[in-house]
């Protein structure tokens, strides 16, 4: 099986060398690994530091991807359009057999990404998701501020709304660790340019058909101050809305 690893980065300078060698030293039995970063018109040095990792021995310009043994494919996008953008750039361009979505800002560790490929490999299911949020809110750790526990709450809300919509129980819909079939998407039109992706992924796939198996993972999430770009309340309202958009028009 070939696994495309695709990577969307906006602005993480600090942490994206951290995240490319994290990802490159994964080890996948059986596995072949293919890693697609699309940089989505970073404006610091981002797309600089990605050109200059070690695994990289080309540079791509535009957004052709490199033709070279490099270990990464890179892609890039002149101007900023938006996470769901970059995705959509990244699975048009990806090769394997199966996808997932690996964030730049290590707020997810890829170390969980071999054991959301085991359901894939034992047959038991075809699109795999690692929940963050089969808990209840931790008020001594991540949820210790309002912030936090708002957004902790969101997403729970979110993920009831769509599993009251879409009849299957969900516990993280907002989930960045999404394994699906590269072919699902052959299927589906993805119009998303930005964070309403999560819905628009979660609401086409279950429509399609396919049941999504969830995994237990931690996350580790930054706050405002570090650089993160989700709001918690025009993007959650974003959600509600695509939610019910999709339940009923493509």
């Amino acid at each position: 099986m070939k696994l495309s690893i695709i990577i969307p980065v906006y602005n993480e300078e600090k942490t994206i060398s951290i995240v490319l060698d994290k990802v490159l030293k994964l080890e996948l039995p059986r596995i072949t690994k293919e890693i697609i970063v699309v940089d989505d018109g970073s404006t610091d040095s981002t797309f600089s530091m990605i050109k200059d990792h070690p695994s990289i021995s080309l540079r791509t310009r535009g957004s052709t991807p490199i033709k070279s043994e490099s270990k990464i494919k890179i892609l890039k996008h002149l101007k900023n359009k938006g996470k769901g953008a970059a995705v959509k750039t990244g699975i048009k361009n990806a090769t394997g057999d199966y996808v997932i979505i690996q964030d730049a800002d290590l707020e997810y560790d890829p170390k969980y990404i071999k054991d959301l490929i085991i359901p894939i490999e034992k047959g038991v299911a075809k699109v795999v998701y690692g929940t963050r949020l089969k808990r209840k809110p931790n008020l001594k750790g991540e949820e210790k501020t309002s912030q936090f526990l708002l957004h902790y709450l969101g997403n729970r809300f979110l993920s009831l709304v769509t599993s009251i919509l879409y009849g299957q129980w969900i516990t993280d819909m907002e989930t960045c660790y999404k394994l699906f079939p590269r072919n699902a998407m052959l299927k589906i039109k993805l119009n998303a340019r930005g964070f309403e992706l999560e819905p628009e992924i979660t609401s086409k796939l279950l429509k399609t058909g396919y049941k999504i198996y969830e995994l237990p993972i931690t996350a580790i999430p930054r706050g405002y101050s570090e650089g993160k770009k989700l709001n918690t309340f025009r993007d959650g309202f974003k959600a509600f809305w695509f939610l019910l958009k999709y339940r009923f028009t493509d």
